[in-house]
């Protein structure tokens, strides 16, 4: 095995093993949009309300969260990443939503992630691996002859991150999209994009993610044929 195949087969394998953890998004049980009226839900404890960046829970004799006991809690403000408490059995994430506050439990005994099997993939080829540069918000790279060009963000160390469709997409890569980061552009703009490290969104795995959409022009011409297909999952 090469240095290549030897180098993606360990970065798969890692991705694998966070697609399979208790705390990762196939234990997503529930989401639940907060609203003015407090509601109780059967995965999660407490009773939940909230509007705009802030979520209330009250919590009974005997029920917990994190450091939280008996009692009414205000959390807040809360930011897009929110934090996480504990419970017995699980993890409760809250977070702020531009619909406003949600809870998002995660439990070990989820359904979807004993349903899970595998991501399959495309095999490693560094016939996909592009040299790149960035400019004007645009990751530039050429595929058999033509330039092609895809708006990318700048996370906050500096990497590129790319969402993108192509001839794949609802055949054997899932439909809405999938996802690359980037290196960080050297002083000149030079990057790299290795399609073979293509990923899918969270909402390829649960229906209880909120994922964004592509940028209008983030639809590649020809068939990436290379990093992650659709996933597979097993009927209970």
């Amino acid at each position: 095995m090469s240095d290549f195949a030897k180098a993606w087969q360990a970065w798969h394998e890692a991705r694998e093993a966070g697609l399979r953890a208790t705390d990762g998004w196939l234990a997503i049980s529930s989401i639940r949009w907060l609203g003015a009226e407090p509601e109780r839900y059967a995965d999660v404890p407490g009773e939940w309300s909230g509007s705009d960046a802030t979520a209330i829970v009250t919590l009974a004799e005997g029920e917990s969260l994190g450091d939280l006991g008996p009692g009414t809690h205000v959390l807040g403000p809360l930011d897009e990443d929110g934090v996480r408490l504990g419970f017995e059995g699980g993890i409760a994430e809250v977070a702020a939503r531009p619909g406003g506050p949600i809870v998002r439990p995660r439990r070990a005994g989820a359904a979807n992630l004993h349903a899970y099997v595998e991501t399959p993939t495309y095999p490693a080829d560094p016939g996909w691996v592009r040299a790149a540069t960035y400019e004007d918000g645009r990751v530039v790279f050429e595929h058999v002859g033509g330039e092609h060009r895809l708006a990318a963000e700048v996370e906050d160390d500096g990497r590129l991150w790319v969402l993108f469709r192509d001839a794949t997409s609802g055949v054997t890569t899932y439909a809405a999209m999938r996802q690359l980061l980037l290196p960080a552009p050297d002083a000149e703009g030079r990057t790299e994009i290795d399609f073979n490290r293509a990923t899918n969104m969270p909402c390829a795995y649960t229906d209880f993610a909120t994922c964004p959409v592509p940028p209008p022009g983030n639809t590649l011409p020809f068939a990436v044929e290379a990093g992650e297909k659709i996933p597979e999952f097993a009927r209970l």
